[in-house]
């Protein structure tokens, strides 16, 4: 897999579909809602609300264009594209070198998420784990140069 591809579960193409139709439909009205009340206060030259409302619209339109190139080029990985491997979309129960568990769902890297505990592919414990199965031990090397011992305890879809 190239570090540089954009790959999503189901479930994050499907977050992606909604915040798209939001922002094209409710916040785009709300936006142009914001651009028209501001255009009331009169000169835009010195029209603070104005610049704030087209800031907020071109944000809006950069987001927009950024999900559908992801959307457009972004590989789905489906449920039965690995067998009790550890790959993208797959929920796996880790145990570190002290004892302590702990569950990850690795994910592509537009769908972090550290409160959710999904990680990316791209991260050095994604990076680890990807293509090891359960029972297997894997070394991870973080960015502060410290080694991390994990072992790879339950895999699910």
């Amino acid at each position: 897999m190239d570090a540089s591809e954009i790959v999503l579960t189901a479930d994050g193409r499907q977050k992606l579909i909604e915040e798209l139709e939001w922002r094209e439909g409710e916040k785009n009205k709300e936006i142009i809602e914001h651009i028209k009340e501001a255009r009331a206060f009169g000169d835009l030259s010195e029209n603070a609300e104005y610049d704030a409302a087209k800031e907020e619209q071109a944000k809006n339109a950069a987001r927009i264009a950024e999900i559908q190139a992801i959307l457009a080029n972004a590989r789905d990985v489906a449920d039965g594209d690995h067998n009790l491997i550890v790959s993208i979309g797959c929920t796996v129960s880790l145990v570190d070198g002290d004892g302590v568990a702990t569950d990850v769902t690795l994910v592509g890297t537009t769908e972090t998420n550290s409160l959710e505990h999904k990680i990316s592919n791209e991260s050095p414990v994604g990076r680890a784990i990807i293509g090891h199965g359960a029972g297997e031990t894997v070394e991870v090397v973080l960015p502060s140069g410290k080694t991390r011992i994990y072992t790879i305890t339950n895999i699910t879809r």
